[in-house]
């Protein structure tokens, strides 16, 4: 089976080929004989014929200074394509949330992973409420005497934007700390939405898992130990990812999402859990593939595919 392959993604120029997930695909895709096309996000359009981008000819390669060739850029019909896979970066604005409904054109004939409806119903740190028996204590609001009270109540909290990504604004705040109230100003100048309140889990000094699900599934789990003075354990701010395994309590929590993921088309998905508790949900663009393949000896890329291919065959 070749397949016509859309990747909507950041500048390939720009990516770190040691820990970018869309690149392991990409590989994979290749390697499996599948046409590959690459678009910004910017260069998506929709028309009265449909959706469409000015891509250009994909092809990659795992060396580092030389990982890719494009080729000249032309209109492409994305209606065309047997698959399109939206996998830009944060942040989830209203660029993005355009960029769902645009590509909701051209379902279900192009298979768009994830879907893109489910992608804009369900961002991170929304999502996961959904399942507040598998959370920490969790608040989000606007109302400054309601996170007061809440801190009151648990002590150490975390505090952090809505729709941030990569840890930034995010910021914890032990019960002695003064700058609550400067905080929840701060976040009132940028943002116009809610803010997250979470009680801080000490147990992230341990690490933040990164587990990987492919239609529902568990596959692979990296644990993210944040550096020494860190509270947030991003890797884009240094946490180090080490080898880690799946715990009893990490299978209960996949087995109670799964159904919900797969129900929604939702088939490349990343959630996190500290100590036991699930505190987001990545259905945007989910990373971890490079660095579990790295200490584990897997292939998660090729299960994606696996799984894609599969949703194909079934259509």
């Amino acid at each position: 089976m070749s397949l016509a392959v859309a990747i909507q993604m950041d500048p390939m120029e720009a990516i770190d080929i040691e820990a970018d997930s869309t690149f392991a695909l990409a590989l994979e895709a290749q390697a499996r004989g599948h046409r590959l096309h690459h678009y910004l996000p910017r260069q998506l359009s929709l028309t009265a014929q449909g959706a469409e981008a000015i891509a250009r000819a994909l092809e990659v390669r795992d060396r580092a200074g030389d990982h890719f060739t494009l080729g000249p850029p032309e209109a492409v019909d994305l209606g065309a394509m047997d698959v399109v896979l939206m996998r830009q970066d944060p942040p989830f604005d209203m660029a993005y949330i355009t960029a769902t409904h645009i590509l909701e054109h051209v379902q279900p004939e192009t298979l768009v992973v994830n879907d893109p409806a489910h992608v804009r119903n369900a961002p991170e740190k929304l999502f996961v409420t959904r399942f507040p028996e598998l959370m920490p204590p969790t608040l989000i609001t606007a109302e400054r005497d309601l996170i007061v009270d809440f801190r009151a109540r648990h002590g150490d909290i975390i505090l952090k934007p809505l729709f941030g990504n990569g840890g930034a604004g995010v910021f914890h705040l032990r019960p002695e700390d003064e700058n609550l109230n400067a905080l929840i100003e701060m976040f009132g100048t940028f943002f116009r939405e809610p803010i997250i309140a979470q009680a801080y889990l000490p147990a992230v000094r341990d690490g933040d898992k990164r587990i990987i699900l492919v239609d529902g599934e568990p596959v692979g789990a990296v644990n993210r130990v944040p550096p020494e003075g860190e509270a947030r354990a991003n890797m884009h701010v240094g946490a180090r990812p080490t080898k880690t395994a799946l715990t009893a309590r990490d299978r209960e929590i996949c087995a109670a999402i799964g159904p919900a993921l797969r129900e929604r088309g939702l088939i490349f998905t990343g959630i996190d859990v500290i100590g036991g508790y699930l505190t987001e949900i990545n259905v945007t663009s989910p990373t971890g593939i490079r660095e579990i393949d790295r200490l584990d000896g897997v292939r998660l890329e090729a299960l994606v595919w696996d799984a894609i291919e599969a949703r194909l065959a079934r259509s």
